[in-house]
């Protein structure tokens, strides 16, 4: 489904021929997120309510119907092309494993690096969070050192591309946050992480 204000350019602002109609008609359609899901929009009129639960599931905005009808992709593409051109990029999220103690990172995640920087690469102006995490294995305040000090590694990885970056943010959780729970003392590869997103 789109966001609330995509929603809103969509819903009110756009208007467009519906199939088989004669005359210009406003219609609200509900996409799939980019997980796959959908949501729900009940569309209130002077007819009654029609809800829209299923991926190009539409609904006219004008009272003259509460049926719903189904729009193509080709449709969804000739009506809103100025608004999917507007809608901003999905930010891009990549996960780093590291070899338990150290900044060394582990060779699957060594070779995500170049997918991470053809991403940046592709976004002009971006902004970078890098956030640095370990397991619970040794004392918390030594685990946010060496968080921080994994995300200054994945930074400078990142920077050497020379690419234009607008800002890049480095903090450590430390052993806060794990992606998956132990006890304390308990070393965890999936926790020894840099989490990077990309806006």
């Amino acid at each position: 489904m789109f966001t609330q204000q995509f929603f809103k350019i969509i819903g009110v602002t756009i208007l467009s021929t519906l199939i088989n109609a004669c005359t210009p008609q406003s219609y609200v359609t509900l996409l799939k997120n980019p997980d796959g899901s959908t949501g729900k929009v009940i569309v209130t009129s002077e007819k009654g309510q029609t809800e829209l639960s299923q991926d190009h599931a539409a609904a006219t905005l004008d009272s003259s119907s509460t049926e719903v009808f189904e729009v193509s992709e080709q449709k969804l593409n000739e009506d809103f092309s100025e608004a999917f051109s507007a809608q901003p990029l999905s930010p891009s999220h990549f996960r780093l494993y590291f070899i338990q103690g150290g900044t060394q990172l582990t060779q699957e995640s060594e070779a995500l690096i170049p997918e991470i920087i053809k991403v940046i690469a592709s976004r002009p102006g971006v902004d970078i969070s890098i956030i640095g995490h370990t397991d619970s294995a040794g004392p918390a305040n030594m685990n946010t050192q060496l968080g921080l000090k994994r995300a200054k590694e994945v930074s400078q990885l990142l920077e050497q591309a020379a690419l234009e970056m607008n800002k890049i943010t480095i903090t450590s959780h430390g052993e806060k946050n794990q992606l998956i729970k132990t006890p304390d003392e308990t070393p965890e590869p999936l926790n020894r992480r840099v989490e990077v997103t990309i806006r």
